[in-house]
């Protein structure tokens, strides 16, 4: 288990960390530490994505897609206020499954730049 993961990476979560643990297995030290530096500058925080939600029932459907680049969902989201606020509650209750594969594919963006180094 590297240390440097969790004491590096504000608000890591468990199934975050374990599949961090998995791809970063085989970085050495100087690799890591760019990893972390790339990834934390990506990553949002299941409270962000909660709060986007919470926002599309008072202000504007679809913040939170928007939040995790997925224009065209929040575009939608946008101009059906939620889809009639049916899917802004699904994203509301699956936020964190909307943050985890956001914050998986940016871990995938942060390693390839680091082995592109």
């Amino acid at each position: 288990m590297k240390p440097n993961l969790i004491t590096m990476i504000p608000a890591l979560e468990g199934e975050e960390l374990v599949h961090l643990q998995s791809i970063t297995r085989e970085l050495s030290d100087e690799q890591l530490q760019s990893f972390i530096a790339v990834y934390n500058g990506k990553r949002r925080k299941t409270d962000d994505i909660l709060i986007g939600c919470i926002l599309g029932f008072v202000c504007v459907g679809g913040i939170q897609r928007f939040m995790v680049k997925q224009n065209g969902m929040g575009l939608l989201y946008l101009f059906t206020g939620g889809l009639c606020l049916i899917g802004t509650i699904v994203d509301l209750v699956n936020h964190k499954k909307l943050t985890f594969e956001y914050n998986q594919q940016m871990a995938r963006e942060a390693l390839a730049m680091v082995h592109s180094y």
